[in-house]
């Protein structure tokens, strides 16, 4: 790869917006910061929604209200999350779907997540998976931990390629209950990713402090990024992040100084195999 494909990821559904005051909640300030992130760097934006009470959602007619808003406003690959918050029903995250994303993320095993558990059974996945293929929705497949990849194996044996045809991981590292966010966990995840169809693209998000390690190891691997206040709320020892641009503009320069400067949305489409634009 020649260019980076940066992800950002500027809500998530953890922090809550008193610990977090410059976390985007609203419609607004979630457009505000897919143009801020796009100016400088991102292509992919990764959508989790609040409500008015700035509690998470995965309400049908916010999720259509945000994927019409930013691609009026961007040129962004809307990738919404299926994962919702740990404890949202199976139904209300395969409805995500209903909403008609350029992308979903695919979470590929259950793991634990804190002290809570994020469930994804072996059925609810091939559930998404195949509805993503008839919609014509590419997935992003969320890896939390190694045999996870072993479970997307199957899933693309017994069920077939993802629309489009091209298949892209994100390696979720440093998460409690899951792989560590460190250089060898990157690396027997890349030797797993063998056994995948050739072409098989990866990024990785390393979480809190994690950050910067994963970042660098996989930009020294050949692969793509994903940052956002979702994953790390801190940019430095005792210095809170700004906003998602600032964590963007990070990832950018680190990928200009490897020479894979980051990638445009319309390249982005074209590897990812998204094939329209609403």
């Amino acid at each position: 790869m020649t260019t980076t494909l940066i992800t950002v990821a500027p809500t998530g559904a953890e922090s809550r917006k008193s610990d977090v005051p410059a976390l985007p909640v609203t419609l607004a300030e979630l457009v505000a910061t897919g143009k801020e992130c796009e100016a400088v760097g991102a292509s992919v934006i990764h959508v989790h929604l609040r409500d008015d009470d700035t509690n998470p959602t995965l309400d049908l007619g916010r999720l259509k209200e945000a994927v019409a808003a930013l691609r009026a406003e961007t040129n962004l690959i809307v990738q919404l999350s299926s994962g919702g918050a740990v404890t949202d029903p199976e139904e209300d995250r395969l409805r995500v779907l209903d909403a008609e994303p350029d992308m979903a993320s695919c979470t590929m095993g259950t793991v634990n997540f804190g002290d809570d558990v994020f469930l994804n059974r072996w059925g609810f996945v091939v559930e998404l998976h195949t509805r993503m293929q008839e919609r014509g929705i590419v997935p992003e497949y969320e890896i939390f931990d190694l045999g996870q990849l072993t479970s997307l194996h199957r899933l693309l044996g017994k069920h077939g390629l993802p629309s489009g045809g091209h298949v892209h991981v994100d390696f979720v590292m440093g998460v409690p209950g899951g792989m560590p966010g460190t250089v060898p966990a990157l690396a027997a995840g890349l030797q797993a990713l063998a056994d995948l169809p050739s072409g098989t693209t990866f990024s990785a998000t390393g979480i809190g402090r994690s950050t910067l390690p994963v970042l660098l190891a996989s930009l020294a691997a050949g692969g793509h990024l994903r940052v956002g206040m979702e994953d790390t709320v801190t940019y430095a020892k005792g210095q809170p992040v700004e906003s998602n641009a600032q964590l963007v503009a990070r990832a950018s320069g680190f990928a200009r100084l490897a020479q894979r400067p980051p990638m445009s949305a319309a390249d982005a489409r074209e590897l990812l195999g998204i094939k329209h634009n609403g």
